[in-house]
């Protein structure tokens, strides 16, 4: 039987990256070959053997810079042309963008599908509420086109696909299938009485200072992966967090084997792989009280107003100190995780997916 051909772009800096080929490994039984578009710097050696261990994956870089970092609408512009041609070249029967700025008005002839994992304007409305900067007013005109172009569009959560069709002023709310992801092992470990965050510790969205504001409240060491620069170089400059610096995926699933205290003060989250990462380990959670978590882990984290600085120590003392409430709160995250997973994700893709090639079929 055929194998249906799959075009997705990709980004070798983000979280997109992890997610791509997540989603592609789950695809892989349910019929579809996958041709990874890596948009931005070329992948590492090591992410391009990671990819291609996976059965039907290709990788094929794209060199455009990512839409978040474009210098101009001319760069958008030249993206779409080498994603089109590509997709003519390769004969493929989808195309699943996961920057939909780069979805042009007939770039492909192929079911397109646009999935929103940020954007500059839904992070601007909730970190700022004010009229967009004029850097930004060009992307998101450029993301709103990619979205009239779309076939479908696709947001990881029900309150990130919310804040998209509100900003964006859609007509339709976008489809939601969670991100989902496969799990690292790692040797269980005895549990460690400490506290840690992980992500772009740079992004001022992540809202770190407050937890390092909370770690200098703590007896217990709260500890910080990820980077503190970003590569438009905004730098953030912590005191209290015992900064880890970046670390793979298998060394971070070696300190989540430790089930530490996770925690995020996150404002703006569209979805959020690294709190998925520790429920999966089986962290109890400690986390921003914004739309997002709620709808991911209401019933399963202890929330805290993203700006209470005190409210994020007191939540994390008050676990550390309770053995059996932090193991009870571990297991509950542990079970809620397993709704995200990539077989899901790949499960709800794949529905939209055959629903737009019947429509174009019978078209």
């Amino acid at each position: 039987m055929s194998r249906t051909r799959l075009l997705m772009t990709a980004d070798a800096v983000g979280g997109v990256w992890q997610y791509a080929t997540d989603l592609a490994a789950a695809l892989q039984p349910l019929g579809y070959e996958t041709i990874l578009a890596v948009l931005g710097p070329a992948p590492t050696s090591a992410q391009r053997q990671e990819a291609e261990r996976i059965a039907g994956v290709t990788v094929r870089h794209v060199p455009v810079e990512v839409d978040w970092l474009a210098s101009g609408p001319d760069e958008i512009a030249a993206g779409r042309a080498m994603l089109g041609q590509l997709a003519r070249e390769l004969r493929v029967d989808l195309v699943q963008i996961n920057s939909p700025a780069f979805i042009g008005c007939g770039t492909f002839n192929v079911p397109t599908i646009g999935v929103m994992h940020s954007c500059v304007g839904t992070w601007w409305d909730a970190m700022e509420g004010s009229a967009l900067p004029s850097d930004f007013l060009w992307r998101t005109r450029m993301i709103a086109e990619g979205l009239g172009n779309a076939d479908a569009i696709v947001a990881p959560s029900r309150a990130f696909a919310e804040a998209v069709q509100r900003h964006y002023r859609l007509l339709r709310q976008p489809h939601v299938v969670h991100n989902g992801r496969t799990a690292v092992l790692a040797a269980p470990r005895a549990m460690h009485d400490c506290a840690i965050t992980i992500g772009r510790l740079w992004d001022a969205a992540k809202n770190v200072r407050v937890l390092d504001a909370a770690a200098a409240k703590l007896a217990i060491p709260f500890k910080a992966i990820g980077a503190v620069t970003g590569p438009n170089s905004e730098t953030v400059t912590l005191e209290h967090l015992h900064m880890i610096g970046q670390r793979d995926n298998q060394a971070v699933a070696e300190c989540l084997a430790a089930r530490p205290i996770f925690v995020s003060a996150a404002r703006y989250e569209p979805f959020g792989l690294a709190v998925l990462e520790a429920a999966q380990a089986g962290c109890a959670l400690v986390l921003s009280n914004i739309p997002t978590f709620r709808e991911l882990w209401e019933g399963v984290a202890t929330f805290v107003d993203p700006q209470d600085a005190q409210g994020f120590a007191d939540a994390i003392e008050a676990i550390v100190g309770d053995i059996p409430r932090r193991r009870e709160a571990g297991k509950r995250a542990r079970k809620r995780a397993s709704r995200y997973t990539a077989q899901a994700m790949a499960r709800g893709m794949d529905t939209i997916y055959r629903s737009l090639m019947q429509q174009k079929a019978a078209a």
